[in-house]
């Protein structure tokens, strides 16, 4: 994988969403068939050996290529999505943010224990979105879990938000 490319290929924007915080875009790196396509080869590379029966996405950007990188691996994809929007019996968990707390639900059906688990996000910050999915798949007994972001923010140390046990990987961090 090229990583100039997909930072060639990355937007920027300044003051979103609020003053002060420079917003990386992903959706740029998603119009991009060329780096679709070198995220799914890299991520396919990265799993193709660990087993994995599911992959989870969480709402809504992890969603795109973790949905890919299920097909590609031949395994299961669960959606992680705020309350109200999965139809069947769910498990949730909440978390704090930086201004309240949040939830995140997935099916209470979606996971069992015999399931290796990759739980799948566009961008690491602080790690409470992914640390509350992690908790949740946890919680349905999956056998083992790996952690994976396209875009991880080193300076706001989302990593310390997971066990030390878990593989946390990335494609970028900026």
């Amino acid at each position: 994988m090229s990583k100039e490319t997909l930072l060639a290929n990355l937007r920027e924007i300044p003051d979103f969403p609020i003053p002060g915080i420079l917003f990386y875009d992903v959706t740029t790196l998603f119009k991009s068939a060329e780096c679709m396509q070198e995220m799914l080869d890299t991520l396919y590379e990265m799993y193709k050996d660990k087993g994995i029966t599911k992959v989870v996405g969480i709402e809504s950007r992890g969603f795109i290529m973790g949905g890919a990188l299920a097909a590609r691996l031949g395994a299961g994809f669960v959606m992680a999505r705020k309350p109200g929007k999965l139809p069947a019996e769910v498990l949730e968990e909440t978390y704090a943010k930086e201004y309240g707390t949040d939830t995140i639900q997935i099916h209470k059906d979606a996971i069992s224990e015999e399931d290796v688990v990759l739980l799948h996000d566009d961008l690491l910050a602080t790690g409470g979105t992914m640390a509350a999915t992690h908790r949740l798949v946890q919680k349905c007994g999956a056998k083992k879990a790996y952690i994976n972001f396209i875009i991880e923010l080193k300076g706001l140390n989302g990593r310390k938000a997971f066990p030390a046990d878990i593989t946390v990987d990335t494609l970028l961090q900026l």
